[in-house]
């Protein structure tokens, strides 16, 4: 009696640890095949159709602002939707405050980030991937339309610059030997240009553009941009290791540049293109 239930819970055991082995090898291969086949989340729902999040300020024009009617619009929320209508998917847009953006973006209460984000410091490289920039801006130099002086940087030699002694346009200024006539701010610096109380300014392309867009008879224009290797590009940012996720996003900007989406949008915002570097 006690052999034969030896025996039988010999046989159990065997059983039991073979069906055990089993369903652990069933439960990785499913796991293997889950991973191959579906990907991420995110990926899932562009392979299917579903939505996008997208985090963006919604105060921060001419980017990413409301509207007279109070839709929110802005050349990052179009571009963003542009790529949305190519990936075949919906977006929904998460206005946060820009000290809260990648916080957003780390905590995974959106999916990427359409604000304009530059990954330019080692800490932001190895954190985030970013899709083909939709977006090239440099330092650039504004002066009187009928000053003939600038033919390069080195001309800048002792002319006088209106800068923000806090900034880095104050310093590239310097750097190229002009003189600096203290501002507070931008505006305060075209004002000087225009009484002639300084020859020109320093500031970042995309927000020159802006202002010659909004005041076309300033009389004022770009004279000089930075070399390509100073621009620096801006586009979607998201969490690293959603490589399918970014090849899909690039995928799409390619289209977008290829059939002339992101120049017109560039110039509607803009008045000039803005989503090549130059």
């Amino acid at each position: 009696m006690k052999r034969r239930t030896l025996l039988a819970l010999a046989a159990s055991t065997v059983l039991l640890a073979a069906c055990g082995q089993s369903s652990t090898n069933e439960a990785e291969t499913n796991a293997a095949d889950s991973a191959t086949s579906g990907g991420s989340d995110l990926l899932q729902r562009i392979n299917n159709g579903g939505t996008i999040n997208v985090g963006t300020e919604g105060t921060y024009p001419p980017f990413t602002y409301h509207d007279e009617s109070g839709k929110l619009t802005g050349y990052d929320v179009e571009v963003t939707r542009a790529v949305a209508d190519k990936l075949g998917v919906k977006v929904e847009f998460k206005e946060t405050q820009w000290d809260a953006m990648l916080a957003g973006l780390d905590s995974k209460r959106f999916d990427m980030v359409a604000n304009q984000v530059s990954l330019t410091t080692p800490e932001r490289l190895a954190k985030y991937d970013k899709a083909t920039a939709y977006s090239w801006s440099g330092a650039v130099v504004l002066a009187p339309t009928d000053d003939n002086r600038y033919s390069s940087w080195e001309g800048l030699k002792g002319l006088r610059s209106a800068q923000s002694l806090s900034s880095n346009y104050g310093e590239l200024a310097e750097r190229y030997g002009a003189e600096i006539v203290p501002v507070d701010g931008m505006a305060q610096a075209i004002q000087l240009v225009k009484q002639d109380r300084a020859d020109l300014t320093m500031n970042d392309n995309l927000a020159v553009l802006d202002y010659l867009k909004k005041f076309p008879d300033a009389k004022l224009e770009i004279k000089l941009t930075a070399p390509v290797s100073e621009q620096t590009g801006s586009g979607l940012v998201l969490l690293k290791g959603d490589d399918a996720v970014v090849a899909k996003l690039d995928e799409a900007m390619a289209a977008l540049i290829a059939d002339g989406t992101l120049t017109k949008l560039s110039e509607e915002f803009f008045g000039a293109d803005i989503s090549q570097q130059k």
